[in-house]
């Protein structure tokens, strides 16, 4: 029987990242992942088809450019699936290229099996032929990522009634749309094809969406949305859907009737867990598959055994996950880390994008800190206005005491990249000053960071005055 330092299941984010990080501190290392390819749930389903559907759409549609040449503007006037699955293919083969790559480098054997534990320190491995081997480990990680949420009373078929895995097969683009679901997902596949002139309601059974984003940013978000035709239903869970033969229906609680061609449902995901006999071993997972672990050490209750990615909940990003498999790697084997930074960015690949890092406005509020904000509107900027963006904009959240970055938030062309500045300033403890007294490249819409900090350094002079008198 073979055995191994670290096992890891599952070869998305986490996985793939603990698997190197291991390999790297010259441990045995055997990755298993039941999937046709190397990559998991953020390379075929998840994080990276995902976004490559929408720069496609962005590029074809001639989005970026219609501040210039009208809402009419298209670089390719039919746009058909076939237009977004090329490209599609074209950089998953890349990136599990990149993957298979970086495990030769390092050492890192991988195999094709369905894993599930017999005790606390070994598995059972099914292949698809149906051989059936057994495999020792030290340590374990599971990174098995989710997969979307199916409520029995929904009509999947994939004609008329989609979850989100498989809006990636589908045969034509519809004519019209609703998305099921406010959440990160939902909202990212109805602004996505919005852009491509598809008529989108989006039904949300809360009072608003992403409300983990602050309030100001979403409602110039909504704002921009509801301007270009999408149709928002709010405040009103779904009773029933209907799949019938030339459309769907979604009857909501309230009585209302929404027709479109094609629904797509996307109100949450569930953990991976089927069949990996976590019960043999003791470690529990709650109603949707989610798995507890120490915040710090990624530890599940068995000692040797650690959880990282999806699986573990919020906040469920690629990111946050490659780190956590790091962390939890670095702990198994003993390596010191220094404590994790406080504040890590979120970004949300909307049409807009939305990205945010540090404490919403609602936040601060909240805690009792006097502060003040600025805000710079990317249309007031010079390159803005070369790339014709009538839209979006940076809002900074400043302490008025320490005169520290608490929260910086963005919504608009850029955004996950332009976040970082934002970052670095919040974890380095910078403050207002450093925006006011240093240079930004002209013409950029890194220099919104510049005009943002004066505004905020104008009224908390002000506030300063005030609190003199």
């Amino acid at each position: 029987m073979s055995r191994y330092a670290m096992l890891v299941i599952g070869s998305g984010p986490s996985g793939r990242r603990a698997a190197v990080q291991s390999a790297k501190l010259g441990k045995s290392v055997l990755v298993v992942d039941k999937g046709r390819r190397l990559g998991g749930v953020s390379v075929h389903t998840g994080t990276i088809p995902s976004k490559t559907l929408r720069e496609t759409v962005l590029n074809l549609s001639g989005w970026r450019e219609r501040g210039f040449y009208g809402r009419g503007y298209r670089v390719k006037q039919d746009i058909a699936v076939g237009d977004l699955i090329q490209r599609l293919q074209k950089t998953l083969d890349h990136e599990v290229e990149v993957l298979q790559h970086q495990f030769m480098r390092n050492a890192v054997k991988h195999q094709r099996a369905a894993a599930s534990f017999l005790s606390a320190n070994s598995v059972a491995l099914l292949a698809d032929s149906g051989e059936r081997s057994e495999v020792e480990f030290d340590h374990a990680l599971i990174s098995v990522g989710t997969k979307p949420h199916r409520p029995a009373t929904i009509p999947f078929d994939r004609k008329r009634v989609f979850d989100s895995d498989e809006m990636l097969e589908l045969e034509r683009l519809p004519r019209t749309l609703t998305v099921i679901g406010g959440g990160v997902i939902g909202v990212e596949y109805a602004t996505i094809f919005s852009a491509l002139d598809v008529p989108v309601t989006l039904v949300e059974p809360r009072q608003s969406i992403l409300d983990f984003v602050d309030r100001e940013i979403i409602d110039d978000f909504i704002h921009q949305l509801r301007d270009r035709g999408m149709v928002m239903r709010f405040g009103s869970g779904v009773r029933e859907v209907l799949s019938k033969p030339d459309h769907a229906e979604v009857i909501l609680a309230d009585g209302r009737v929404i027709r479109s061609e094609m629904v797509l449902y996307a109100a949450g995901r569930s953990g991976n867990v089927e069949g990996l006999g976590l019960e043999a071993i003791g470690v529990e997972a709650d109603v949707r598959g989610r798995i507890k672990v120490d915040p710090h050490t990624l530890q599940t209750s068995v000692p040797n055994i650690y959880a990282a990615g999806d699986i573990i909940g919020f906040p469920s990003l690629a990111s946050t996950s490659m780190e956590q498999g790091r962390v939890a790697a670095c702990h198994a084997f003993g390596v010191p880390l220094p404590p994790a930074p406080e504040t890590f960015p979120y970004g949300i690949y909307a049409v807009p994008e939305i990205s945010t890092v540090g404490q919403s406005e609602e936040e601060v509020r909240a805690s009792g800190i006097a502060y003040e904000c600025g805000v710079a509107r990317f249309r007031e900027t010079s390159r803005g206005h070369i790339m014709g963006v009538d839209s979006g904009f940076l809002k900074l959240i400043f302490s008025l005491e320490t005169r520290r970055l608490l929260g910086a938030h963005i919504v608009g062309e850029g955004a996950t990249e332009l976040i970082h500045i934002g970052q670095a300033v919040i974890n380095l403890q910078g403050t207002v000053d450093f925006f006011v007294e240093n240079t930004f490249n002209y013409p950029t819409l890194a220099e919104a960071y510049k005009i943002a900090g004066l505004d905020a350094w104008n009224r908390m002079g002000y506030a300063a005055l005030r609190a003199a008198e």
